[in-house]
């Protein structure tokens, strides 16, 4: 793993326009993000007092499962990138999926992560860890603002320039100006469910506790990762134009999305763990929903194109589908000059 810049990031002014950052919106912010942490410095404590059963494990894998792909497969892939098509049922179930990770309206992140692929690593990005310079220092200050300090800017990314498409549609922008009711669901549906199956008060307040507050801090600081973890350390096999790269120990947690590298090389493509081995859950998901019906013109990566970005290609062979052509079957023109004079 390194953390050395293989080329400086770009900077320069931009003439982005600036939608300032209201008081209450980040004092919103804070509670979202300090509310759950919180929970879970206290986890260790509630669960050697007994305060964890079964059901509460259940219901956070279940609304973990849920959430973090709603955030991957619905927010990213689907709403910001196109990577696939689907119908209006689908698209709400992601949309509100994707909401319960608490990570902000639909249309607010979708705005962001557009912005933040115009302008990866360079001025004008939202949450790049190079911000401040590459020294030790200025790269561990970096880090930290990528991974939250960034949500607390003066500065908005403006919805209408970078997310008109979701603000035009009567459904996302719906569920998107109702997020605060989302915020409630969140919470109360595990707390609902751990009620309901142990019948009790003490079942819904630890499902509130572990299935709500810790899962939700958990979702968060996997997808934050991404932006501060996989613009700094891992390993960059693709030429980019950024320091995108890839972080295997996070690709189950983060249900793919940290094979970053080829990401920011092939942003539409539904699937990030694009070589052997790179479990892409994501991609899974996606798949799935394809035979089913569910998705259509899904936006696969062709091997080829990866192959040809490889900065190793004797890593070609590890590309999902990639089948090298053999020199004899080439037609002539594409041969060697050497071969053809022979």
């Amino acid at each position: 793993m390194t953390a050395t810049p293989e080329v400086l990031p770009r900077s320069g002014p931009t003439d982005e326009p600036v939608q300032p950052s209201s008081l209450g919106m980040r004092i919103a912010i804070g509670v979202f993000v300090f509310v759950p942490l919180i929970a879970v410095l206290v986890a260790i404590p509630v669960a050697w007092g007994g305060w964890l059963s079964w059901v509460d494990v259940a219901l956070v894998m279940v609304f973990w499962a849920l959430t973090g792909l709603g955030i991957t497969v619905g927010y990213h892939r689907f709403f910001t990138h196109r990577s696939f098509k689907a119908g209006r049922g689908v698209k709400i179930a992601l949309a509100l999926m994707g909401s319960y990770a608490l990570e902000g309206s639909l249309d607010q992140w979708v705005a962001d992560h557009r912005k933040h692929h115009k302008f990866s690593d360079e001025v004008g990005d939202p949450h790049s860890p190079w911000r401040f310079g590459t020294s030790k220092k200025s790269v561990a200050k970096g880090l930290l603002w990528a991974h939250v300090g960034w949500l607390w800017g003066a500065e908005n990314t403006p919805i209408e320039k970078y997310a008109p498409d979701i603000a035009a549609d009567k459904d996302l922008a719906a569920i998107s100006r109702y997020f605060p009711a989302v915020v409630a669901a969140t919470l109360l549906l595990p707390a609902v469910l751990g009620g309901l199956i142990t019948w009790s008060w003490a079942g819904a307040l630890t499902a509130l506790f572990w299935a709500g507050f810790v899962r939700v801090a958990l979702v968060h600081h996997v997808t934050w990762s991404i932006n501060s973890i996989c613009h700094v350390f891992g390993n960059r096999p693709f030429v980019s134009r950024d320091l995108s790269s890839n972080v295997a120990w996070l690709a189950i947690p983060s249900f793919g999305e940290s094979w970053h590298n080829l990401h920011h090389v092939d942003p539409t493509s539904a699937r990030h763990g694009v070589l052997r081995g790179q479990v892409d859950l994501s991609a899974i998901l996606i798949r799935a929903l394809e035979k089913s019906g569910l998705a259509t013109d899904v936006r696969w990566p062709k091997p080829d194109k990866v192959a040809a970005r490889l900065k190793d290609p004797a890593l070609a062979r590890r590309v999902r589908g990639y089948s090298p052509t053999p020199a004899a079957t080439l037609p002539a023109a594409t041969l060697p000059a050497a071969t053809e004079s022979m």
